[in-house]
């Protein structure tokens, strides 16, 4: 038994992919986009049609690196959207950024991953660096000649930074750096990371500083890739850092200002994870509704017709969601730390339970890797875990609840 002709088409006719994905577009969510911001979609769902999705089921597959689809979205100009031109970027809106992320993550969640760790690599050094470190390490992480790490996680400290154990001791010409990260995305082959470590582990976050490693330092090791649910196209990884010299021009921002550079720098990524969700879904759902007019022809029974209603309506309300908040953060630099989690919460659930609801409707078809919403099943997972569990996103909004209860009151 294999998958219908009609969903195989998306995998390998690049105009079929696109017709598809045009026809499925959401007037109500578009008239709030920008020409600019169309533009930008487009060119992205054109590599997504012509590169991306051909090469999905086999990246996941094969578990090989996403290497191909990162250099044609570099290529195609995608990889600096939100970054300023003199330093390799297009200086593009939060908006255009999130409904890039949307397409690469329809067409290939392994490769939206290593392509949104590539911006959250480099966003830290605009948002602390000096002139200097811009220009040595943003240009090369925005045209994928250098891959990028975020060094945050630990075997002992996931969503709490402010409990790090990896260390920075002062030395004469900067610091020496210590300790191990884990769950690292392409943590096996970065050329740059993001450490944060700790200066004084008696002062809690007030300790935590940001610096700019090179992969190739003396004392820089990494463990061999995790095996994974999903995302097999993306590495993850654990990095070893024993006694790393780190010079005094590699420090991001000021000594005990990383808490501060990973809080404004959770904004970015968590618009990406959101992104990936409302990506996620939308791939769910056209392929969905292919498979089940493969099978049933264009008039579906009722509860079938149903189901998909209630999923087109949850998909245009997370693009809404993802959209608004995108927007929100391009206009207001004080976006709470709740409104940014409604939005990551909603929709990385959104696209985990697409791709579960989408799994019931279609049978057995829907275990099949031809059809492919198994492979979304197993990729929509961790989105709900990185950049901030679900679970500390519904405590920061809890906790602004809370507040906004004592100040009515």
């Amino acid at each position: 038994m294999t998958g219908p002709d009609l969903t195989l088409a998306l995998d390998s006719d690049a105009g079929a992919y696109v017709a598809v994905h045009d026809r499925l577009d959401e007037p109500s969510a578009d008239v709030g986009l920008s020409s600019r911001e169309l533009d930008v979609r487009r060119a992205t769902r054109d590599v997504a049609a012509r590169v991306l999705a051909p090469l999905a089921a086999e990246f996941d597959r094969t578990h090989e690196f996403t290497h191909v689809g990162v250099q044609a979205l570099a290529t195609a100009g995608l990889g600096g959207l939100v970054f300023p031109p003199h330093l390799g970027g297009t200086g593009d809106s939060n908006v255009a950024y999130a409904v890039a992320m949307e397409e690469v993550a329809a067409a290939c969640p392994s490769t939206s991953l290593v392509f949104m760790t590539q911006m959250h690599a480099a966003y830290p050094i605009l948002l602390a660096g000096d002139d200097d470190l811009q220009r040595r390490y943003i240009p090369g992480l925005l045209d994928g000649s250098a891959y990028g790490s975020l060094g945050i996680t630990e075997p002992d400290a996931g969503s709490d930074v402010s409990s790090l154990a990896t260390t920075a001791t002062a030395t004469d010409q900067g610091w020496s750096v210590s300790g191990q990260k884990t769950f690292i995305t392409t943590g096996d082959r970065a050329d740059v990371i993001i450490c944060f470590a700790t200066v004084d582990r008696t002062r809690g976050r007030d300790g935590i500083t940001a610096f700019v490693l090179e992969g190739d330092w003396d004392g820089v090791s990494r463990g061999a890739p995790f095996a994974k649910l999903g995302m097999h196209g993306s590495s993850t990884a654990e990095l070893f850092l024993d006694d790393v010299q780190v010079p005094r021009a590699n420090l991001l921002g000021t000594e005990g200002a990383g808490w501060k550079v990973v809080m404004s720098s959770v904004v970015k990524s968590r618009i990406s994870a959101a992104a990936q969700g409302v990506g996620i879904a939308r791939a769910v759902y056209a392929r969905t509704l292919l498979t089940l007019r493969a099978l049933h022809g264009p008039r579906l029974p009722d509860d079938l017709t149903f189901a998909l209603a209630e999923m087109r309506g949850q998909l245009l309300e997370g693009r809404l969601l993802l959209h608004a908040v995108a927007r929100q953060v391009d206009h207001d630099s004080a976006v709470s730390a709740g409104q940014i989690g409604i939005m990551k919460q909603r929709c990385t659930d959104l696209g985990f339970r697409a791709a579960v609801t989408a799994v019931g409707l279609l049978g057995a078809y829907g275990d099949l890797a031809d059809v492919g919403v198994e492979r979304y099943l197993r990729d929509a997972k961790v989105t709900q875990i990185y950049d901030g569990t679900n679970e500390i996103q519904r405590l920061l909004i809890g906790r602004e609840i809370t507040r906004a209860m004592e100040d009515i009151l």
